[in-house]
């Protein structure tokens, strides 16, 4: 049995600002993480395509507020940045 992600630790060194910031981006990643999980079963951000990030952003948040989606966006491109991959363009 494998030891599961630990998105905190993945984003650990990436996040800055205050603590309720940093906690809003790892509960926002878990969050992703679970669906993009269940939808194409990539355990970790680093199976990861730009494909599932979209996905995830498009359908996931559809009905949720412009506020939200826009939080989202900036927590996909934080996990995009640790990673160290090309800019992710995110258009909606």
């Amino acid at each position: 049995m494998t030891k599961p992600f630990e998105m905190e630790m993945f984003l650990s060194g990436a996040l800055t600002g205050s603590q309720i910031t940093q906690r809003r981006h790892l509960r926002q990643a878990r969050i992703m993480q679970a669906a993009i999980q269940q939808q194409w079963q990539r355990e970790n951000p680093w199976t990861w395509q730009c494909k599932h990030v979209r996905c995830f952003l498009a359908h996931y948040l559809k009905d949720r507020s412009e506020a939200t989606r826009y939080y989202y966006q900036l927590t996909a491109i934080l996990i995009w940045q640790r990673m160290g991959k090309p800019a992710l363009r995110i258009t909606m």
